[in-house]
C-alpha cells in the first residue's frame, strides 16, 4: 500500500474515533447546576474540551493505525 492509502485509512479512522471520544466527560447547564445567560441553550456543553479530545483522538488513532499497518506489512491477513 501507498502513502495515500495510509493517509486515506489514517483520516477516516480519525474521524470515526473522534466521534466515539466526543461524549465522554461532557455536563451540560443542566446537569451542572449552573445557571444559563439568557440565549444559552441549557442543553449546551459546560466545558467540552475539544483540543484534548483531539489529542486524545489522535493518540488512538495512530495505535489503531499501527494495528492495521502491521496486518498489512507482515501479511497476518490475506486480502487477495
Amino acid at each position: 500500500m501507498g502513502i495515500v492509502e495510509h493517509i486515506v485509512v489514517f483520516s477516516v479512522a480519525w474521524w470515526l474515533i473522534l466521534f466515539m471520544v466526543l461524549p465522554f466527560g461532557v455536563r451540560n447547564h443542566h446537569e451542572s447546576g449552573e445557571e444559563g445567560e439568557d440565549g444559552i441553550e441549557m442543553a449546551a456543553p459546560v466545558k467540552p474540551n475539544i483540543g484534548k479530545k483531539m489529542l486524545i483522538t489522535t493518540g488512538i488513532t495512530f495505535v489503531v493505525w499501527l494495528c492495521f499497518w502491521a496486518i498489512i506489512e507482515f501479511k497476518l491477513i490475506s486480502l487477495g
